[in-house]
């Protein structure tokens, strides 16, 4: 159970930014003795993986916080986010020294890998979604503090994931109440849109000048 609850948190966290779940397994499991990952994953502590996720979390951190370039930030990461969740989902599951550690996790790392998908996936699709909606009607100020905010829930959640997984809950419950906030909030904005549209095309051209129907 609690293996699970670690991978669920990762995978969440994942959805929101690829890296930081990704590196803080990876120097938990590198410069500590809690975390001992299973053979076929343990290149996920090596220097060179470490060195790579560092790279990509430090360029992430600056893309991320400018408007437009956030969007495409997104859309790129609409794989690796996912992909991310699934492989570290697998890897804390099937870890030995995680309290509770799943044999089933660590014979079939489909399934963990096939929930971290789903997981970060659907973290990763609320994200998307928010962003151009808050940058529209902020003209763009909200996305370094969506941002900040975002990377900040996904370091507490990765850390909380590893040490504390009972805790795992009160997040994936802030998570989902936050989809269902921003599923809501993106209806309301999409038809306020259409409502915008609809009321220019009725608008009248101009005033043009009578034509007069008789000489």
């Amino acid at each position: 159970m609690l293996a699970t609850l670690t991978g669920l948190g990762l995978s969440a966290a994942a959805g929101l930014n690829a890296y930081i779940p990704f590196l803080i397994v990876a120097l938990v499991a590198r410069f500590t003795d809690f975390v001992t990952l299973p053979a076929e994953l343990s290149w996920i502590a090596s220097p060179w993986a470490i060195a790579i996720a560092a790279i990509l979390c430090f360029a992430d951190f600056f893309i991320d916080k400018v408007p437009a370039l956030d969007s495409v930030n997104d859309a790129i990461s609409t794989v690796i986010r996912p992909a991310t969740g699934g492989l570290i989902f697998a890897a804390s599951t099937a870890a030995e020294d995680f309290e509770e550690h799943s044999a089933l996790m660590a014979q079939n790392p489909w399934i963990g890998i096939v929930l971290g998908v789903v997981v970060a996936l659907t973290v990763h699709s609320g994200k998307t979604v928010s962003r151009p909606v808050l940058n529209t009607t902020t003209g763009g100020l909200a996305a370094p503090v969506a941002s900040g905010a975002e990377e900040g829930f996904s370091l507490v959640m990765s850390l909380t994931a590893i040490f504390v997984p009972i805790l795992v809950i009160f997040f994936l419950i802030i998570i989902v109440i936050g989809l269902i906030f921003i599923a809501h909030q993106t209806r309301k904005f999409l038809a306020k849109r259409r409502q915008r549209k609809g009321n220019t095309a009725n608008q009248p051209a101009g005033n043009l000048p009578e034509i007069p129907t008789q000489l």
